[in-house]
């Protein structure tokens, strides 16, 4: 059973995994998405990039792999609280959690060996729901800027075999809700994939 711990899949028991497991379609507001909720004072934690560590108090409990343009997001009974988010380039995931509860996960797309994806922790540094890039002249709908140079967090059409020049790309209706949650100064870590050696 595969358990997504902040966009951190962690092998239970792979031995029950089904050979194809089914992948999950994208999941809207209205679900119910099933949550993992940790006891006080058992918080797990996360280290980010800069050393900095955040406590996770629940996760979305999803047991397949999300498909390409999937993507799960329930708040519901989540209270206000500090917003960061999660991207994980080696597992290929973003998740966004609000006082300490992941709200929402998704399959990302992100930048190719030309132009990787920088790893570290970013404060969202401008936010436009209608953005075009000038470099590559290509829309960027709910844009969160992350670097100077034009590292953002965007709504892409996210398919298998596709990348970004550097950015973040996520499904759109992922997106909104993304936006919706995300103000300037609020921190992105990006994780890069381990390596071995």
């Amino acid at each position: 059973m595969l358990l997504l711990l902040a966009g951190v899949w962690t092998i239970l028991a792979a031995m029950f995994l089904p050979a194809e497991p089914q992948p999950l379609p994208a999941v809207g507001p209205a679900s119910a998405a099933r949550r993992v909720v940790y006891p006080a004072g058992r918080y797990p934690v996360l280290t980010l990039p800069d050393g900095d560590r955040r406590q996770v108090r629940s996760l979305l409990d999803i047991d397949r792999p999300l498909a390409f343009g999937g993507f799960v997001w329930d708040e519901a009974g989540v209270p206000a609280g500090p917003v960061w988010v999660r991207v994980d380039l080696g597992l290929q995931t973003l998740s966004v959690f609000r006082a300490g509860h992941e709200i929402g996960t998704a399959v990302i797309l992100y930048g190719a060996d030309g132009k990787p994806t920088p790893a570290g922790v970013y404060p969202v540094l401008e936010r436009a729901r209608e953005h075009r890039s000038t470099l590559y002249d290509a829309e960027m709908p709910y844009m969160l800027r992350l670097t100077h140079d034009g590292v953002a967090i965007h709504a892409s059409n996210v398919r298998a075999s596709a990348a970004t020049h550097g950015c973040i790309g996520v499904p759109l209706a992922f997106a909104r809700r993304l936006f919706a949650q995300v103000r300037r100064g609020d921190w992105v870590a990006v994780v890069a994939p381990k390596t071995d050696g």
